[in-house]
């Protein structure tokens, strides 16, 4: 069945402190949407709203998913994965102390998830091999890269059908940036993920993403429906390339 994010009217931010001002976006089945702007525009704010880290103060954020309409700013976190929405988080937020395996294996939280954790283990191991061949190393002492892959293979192991990647590129040398984002589109065309990415590395994204959003102050400053029409904007030449 179909999957789609509806973003409606989202008004959040945190206590006091407004970050988005009425955000409105749809993110359709199958399609990789990228959320562009440079840090401080709310894109991993909008991130939290969709897992339910941030409550909305105005707005919805609904979820159509097997036939069924729901408004993820009513659920819990642990709700939402539930659904099959998984994040890889801005930083990776590994348990440094515990094993690749171990952190593998605490992604296979939610209940469907479970009944596969054998068989997405080794589709983790498959699609990333450095996983495998250090599977009972500490994941504190891998390297940023190293850590990207296996943040990106936790999410993996909760058999998500939506996956929000927020910065993937944060703390990396260009050469992983490069092999993260592409691991990210390799992923989506083999597990037919539906895919949120929150990135300010424009060019990067851009290689992987069917359409996008640049965020602005907490506004869609520019909405394009293709790749093509991003590159082209003028907005994304004043933000990125420097252009008056």
């Amino acid at each position: 069945m179909a999957v789609k994010i509806v973003v409606s009217d989202l008004h959040a931010g945190y206590g006091p402190v407004q970050v988005l001002h009425g955000l409105s976006l749809e993110v359709r089945e199958g399609e990789t949407v990228a959320l562009l702007g440079t840090n401080g525009n709310g894109k991993s704010t909008l991130m939290k709203c969709l897992i339910g880290d941030v409550r909305p103060t105005h707005g919805h954020v609904t979820l159509e998913i097997d036939g069924k309409v729901l408004d993820l700013s009513r659920l819990t976190t642990e709700q939402i994965v539930e659904l099959g929405i998984s994040i890889v988080p801005e930083g990776r937020r590994l348990f440094p102390l515990l094993t690749v395996e171990e952190n593998l294996l605490l992604g296979a939280y939610r209940k469907a998830a479970r009944k596969r954790i054998h068989e997405n283990l080794e589709y983790c191991f498959e699609s990333f091999p450095i996983l495998k061949e250090r599977r009972r190393q500490p994941a504190g002492s891998m390297s940023g890269g190293q850590q990207q892959m296996l943040a990106l293979g936790r999410a993996l192991m909760s058999s998500p059908r939506v996956l929000l990647v927020d910065e993937p590129s944060v703390g990396l040398a260009p050469i992983m940036v490069t092999q993260a984002i592409t691991k990210i589109g390799e992923l989506k065309q083999r597990f037919g993920l539906t895919i949120i990415m929150a990135e300010q590395n424009f060019t990067e994204a851009l290689r992987i993403a069917d359409r996008g959003y640049v965020l602005v102050h907490g506004h869609i400053a520019f909405a394009a429906e293709s790749a093509a029409e991003l590159k082209n904007s003028d907005l994304i030449s004043e933000l990125y390339l420097g252009a008056n």
